[in-house]
């Protein structure tokens, strides 16, 4: 599907390398074009993924059938007033720019697009994101397709309406925080009981990447896990017990209604 597109990427920090590296190392797409505003950003991607490095927006627009518009939130207006001329319904745009709609773009744009928003988080770095994606504008079935099988070369994709994407910035774009910060606690659990702290630190994120991989792979719901390790009257209870005690569940689940209620409040703005 996309071997016979060129896909251009505006933006290519953190995530537009993900995107790049997920599309090269998968084999997904060839001729992958980049544009970025660091010159030394840019020589970097160039050099190191041996693409072509466009430095004008509407130029890299013009050249391909795919733009993925990967650019901080304050630069996007003037990135799409770049791009406008050469966009048309001939072309893809998937915006994966923090709290900007599907309708923000088309009114900076004031023309009829086959828009994508997606939602990546930073795991896309490892290849192992959880994206989510919302068709707009004048998006098909088809141009849906497309976006799915750009991010699941970074990982998994999840198709959700865009009134939703708030709460995925809450939970999955901001998960892997909420993750580091178990992390270091667990590690932290362990050096209070007399663990070394490298021990403890890699031993925590084995714990988290196992039981990760556990679930997915056995397709087990996280109860049915956490009763197969939890024996009556057992280690685990006890300190399961002092968890549900400290709130623990109850803070997890405050801590996405405030990132996603955060998420909102920057949208507006």
């Amino acid at each position: 599907m996309l071997r016979e597109k060129r896909i251009g990427i505006i933006g290519v920090g953190n995530m537009g390398e993900a995107i790049l590296r997920g599309l090269q190392d998968r084999g997904v797409a060839e001729g992958v074009v980049v544009s970025e505003i660091r010159p030394d950003r840019s020589d970097y991607i160039a050099r190191t993924y041996r693409v072509e490095a466009i430095p004008d927006n509407q130029q890299l627009t013009s050249q391909v059938q795919i733009v993925i518009l990967a650019v901080k939130p304050q630069e996007m207006e003037g990135v799409l007033r770049e791009m406008s001329p050469a966009l048309d319904s001939s072309k893809i745009l998937i915006s994966i720019v923090a709290g900007a709609s599907t309708a923000a773009i088309s009114s900076i744009l004031q023309k009829d697009l086959r828009l994508i928003r997606a939602m990546p988080n930073i795991a896309a770095l490892v290849l192992e994101s959880a994206t989510a994606l919302s068709p707009g504008g004048d998006a098909s079935a088809e141009d849906l397709e497309v976006a799915q099988a750009i991010f699941e070369a970074l990982g998994t994709t999840v198709v959700l309406p865009e009134a939703l994407m708030d709460a995925v910035t809450g939970m999955s774009a901001s998960g892997p925080a909420y993750v580091s910060l178990f992390i270091e606690a667990l590690a932290d659990g362990g050096v209070r009981m007399g663990l070394p702290r490298r021990d403890a630190l890699e031993l925590a994120i084995q714990t988290v990447l196992g039981t990760a991989k556990l679930l997915l792979e056995q397709g087990e719901h996280p109860v049915k896990l956490k009763e197969r390790v939890a024996s009556p009257g057992g280690t685990t209870m006890a300190g399961i017990a002092t968890l549900e005690a400290s709130g623990f569940r109850g803070a997890l689940i405050e801590a996405v209604t405030s990132a996603t209620q955060r998420s909102k409040e920057l949208a507006k703005m």
